[in-house]
């Protein structure tokens, strides 16, 4: 494994070890301190970002390293000068590129013509880093991530994905409660019951909140993506049901919540739940962004997969 692209990547085995090492990165940081000393990792991004820009940022320099941050007042990539110019270039001066963009296209271009890892930081089809940082969090929880049944409710989109294909490599149980015409798409949630049929675990889409009652966790994401320029308001009467609230905890038997943020309080989780430390592992979560990219920068630029 030279990049991470999408997660498919991965082996059970890798998942495991970037999760150990995560832990022990965020509960031994002063033995990493040097770990990147003298390197240098470049950070895209055509889309805004709090989570992904602070934790890339910071944890970069906890390792020793030295970030370079890049938005896109010169336009999206591949507009000023070709994608393979701009790979071949970057290449040439960092040790690994980081890159938050609008199409996976450009991704994969990235890493075809990069001679340093590249690391999917977000893409309109994945978002692996958060994918690995919530069962990061899981198994800070569950002993066994693979009995764990986690389920996603609400628009079906990039989160979705991830969370399909970091779960069905584990072997766990990913369901996705979406509305009718916000499923995840079809050729990825394929994708992941081929993997989830060699590791013995499952992932499913429903419309029924009822159909994950005894399921351990439940998942919420913001009900219109980022670049989606459609009111909140406008989709508020269709996703209300699907809404993460005290109701459907009881209802449900779910014993934990997470939530890769932007939470909108209120819409589409209450502040209620957020907000409750016996449930809400959230902060949590985004905090472990942090340290699961860390352990992917570490492993790829050591050539450890």
């Amino acid at each position: 494994m030279e990049h991470l692209l999408t997660g498919t990547e991965t082996s059970k085995e890798q998942i495991l070890a970037l999760i150990d090492l995560g832990k022990d990165l965020k509960a031994n940081p002063a033995k990493y301190a040097d770990a990147l000393k003298g390197k240098s990792i470049v950070t895209i991004f055509e889309k805004q970002s709090l989570r992904t820009r602070v934790t890339f940022d910071i944890g970069i320099n906890k390792l020793g390293g030295h970030a370079v941050y890049l938005d896109s007042q010169n336009g999206a990539i591949g507009e000023r000068e070709t994608v393979k110019d701009f790979a071949a270039n970057i290449s040439r001066w960092a040790d690994c590129i980081v890159a938050r963009v609008m199409s996976h296209n450009t991704i994969t271009e990235l890493a075809k013509y990069s001679s340093v890892p590249v690391i999917n930081s977000l893409c309109d089809l994945y978002h692996p880093c958060q994918g690995l940082a919530d069962f990061l969090t899981v198994a800070q929880h569950y002993d066994d991530v693979s009995k764990v049944k986690l389920a996603y409710v609400g628009d079906g989109n990039n989160v979705t994905h991830s969370l399909f294909i970091v779960g069905a490599i584990l072997g766990a149980e990913v369901t996705a409660v979406c509305p009718l015409g916000s499923s995840p798409d079809a050729q990825l949630l394929k994708q992941a019951e081929e993997l989830a049929q060699k590791s013995g675990g499952k992932v499913r889409v429903t419309n029924n909140i009822d159909d994950i009652k005894g399921y351990d966790i439940v998942y919420g994401d913001t009900w219109v993506s980022m670049g989606d320029e459609t009111p909140l308001q406008a989709v508020k009467d269709r996703f209300m049901p699907y809404q993460i609230n005290r109701e459907l905890l009881d209802k449900t038997g779910i014993k934990h919540v997470l939530h890769c943020q932007p939470a909108h309080r209120e819409l589409d989780i209450t502040s209620e739940i957020v907000d409750d430390e016996k449930v809400s592992l959230i902060f949590d979560q985004a905090e472990n962004r942090m340290h699961i990219q860390n352990a992917i920068m570490l492993t790829l630029m050591k050539g450890d997969f």
